[in-house]
């Protein structure tokens, strides 16, 4: 279960509809240079360009980010292996992408419920 730990390190996601590219660094813990590389590398990671070139992320590609890290922090895939993993048949049943959506809900879910109890 060294996966688990490994994502329980990661802040949860806010709920909020965009993020930059500061804020993803921050919530997936990688450099601003490590995001633009992947969006080279990996074609389904395409944030939102606006005003001035500037990146906004959404929460489906804040969760991408994070299973490409596992992928090649965690895992130890290379760049076209964890492309591959992402892009077959095999990523649509990930469970590793439904446990990181899950623990981020629980997450939300109890940062609003203190709200709401205060």
């Amino acid at each position: 279960m060294l996966e688990a730990s490994n994502h329980q390190e990661l802040p949860a996601i806010p709920g909020k509809r965009y993020f930059t590219i500061g804020e993803v660094a921050e919530l997936c813990q990688v450099k601003p240079h490590v995001l633009r590389y992947w969006e080279q590398e990996f074609p389904m990671l395409e944030p939102v360009k606006r005003r001035g070139n500037r990146r906004y992320y959404q929460r489906q590609d804040v969760i991408l980010i994070r299973q490409i890290r596992a992928l090649l922090y965690e895992e130890g895939y290379t760049i076209n292996g964890a492309r591959q993993k992402l892009s077959g048949d095999e990523a649509r049943g990930d469970r590793q992408q439904a446990r990181q959506v899950i623990q981020d809900t629980i997450s939300e879910l109890e940062s609003i419920l203190k709200v709401l109890r205060a």
